[in-house]
């Protein structure tokens, strides 16, 4: 089995080096009980160093994917039981994971965000705004702004009087987030400042809808917010698996 070779500069080496594992035990290359490749190996053929492979390990370990025999080597465990809700953050590591997830996130923050512009009090619009501003500033100095979008996304879900919205994005943590599991700008090749400017107007869009009280307004600004993030991902996989098909073995 041959990986794909890691990009040196990826935001995230060790995700990145589980997403393409995980892909590997998905698509049953990698079958329950089948040993994973040395330490060494995934060095060189990823072209990182020891602590990432050690770091991607652990974190396949965590999610019930793997399990390492000392002096042995580490194995494919069978797939884990559903979790209680049905949803375990910490399986969501694949690109059509993230996917998968902001599928459902369509349905969930569509109606959470027409039920804040239909019920939010002024504080709680004070916060969507107060949340939108820091996002803005992070991504302006160059921060990792994830935690900051999702601080704004739960801060719509809080505003729409509803705990259950909230409290399933704050399950979820920053898994709603697409680029705390992938980097979402280098895998749709755009331009990482284009990428985010577009994602700011998508946001500015949903909180003026909010403050003007327009619900189907609101419902719409959502949808193609999180509609767009997964029709690039989409457009992105389906790219990849084309080129992937036509490499040589």
């Amino acid at each position: 089995m041959t990986l794909p070779t890691t990009p040196r500069k990826h935001r995230n080496l060790a995700q990145l080096v589980v997403s393409q594992l995980s892909e590997h035990i998905q698509n049953g290359e990698l079958k329950p009980g089948d040993k994973l490749p040395t330490e060494t190996e995934i060095m060189v053929e990823q072209g990182v160093s020891r602590s990432v492979v050690r770091e991607a390990i652990s974190r396949m370990q965590a999610a019930g994917l793997v399990e390492t025999r000392h002096g042995i080597g580490t194995f494919v465990l069978p797939p884990p039981p559903p979790a209680i809700m049905g949803i375990d953050p910490a399986t969501v590591m694949t690109v059509r994971d993230v996917i998968a997830l902001l599928e459902l996130r369509i349905g969930l923050e569509t109606e959470a965000a027409g039920l804040a512009a239909a019920r939010r009090s002024e504080a709680q619009l004070l916060e969507v705004r107060a949340a939108l501003a820091a996002l803005q500033q992070g991504a302006q100095r160059g921060e990792d702004t994830v935690e900051l979008d999702r601080r704004f996304h739960l801060a719509i879900a809080q505003a729409s009087g509803n705990q259950y919205f909230h409290a399933i994005l704050q399950h979820l943590g920053e898994n709603i987030i697409p680029r705390a599991r992938i980097n979402s700008a280098r895998l749709t090749q755009a331009d990482p400042a284009s990428y985010m400017e577009q994602v700011g107007r998508e946001h500015e869009q949903i909180v003026d809808a909010i403050a003007r009280g327009d619900a189907e307004s609101a419902r719409a600004a959502m949808r193609l917010h999180i509609g767009n993030s997964r029709e690039r991902l989409r457009r992105a996989q389906e790219a990849l698996e084309t080129a992937q098909a036509g490499s040589p073995a």
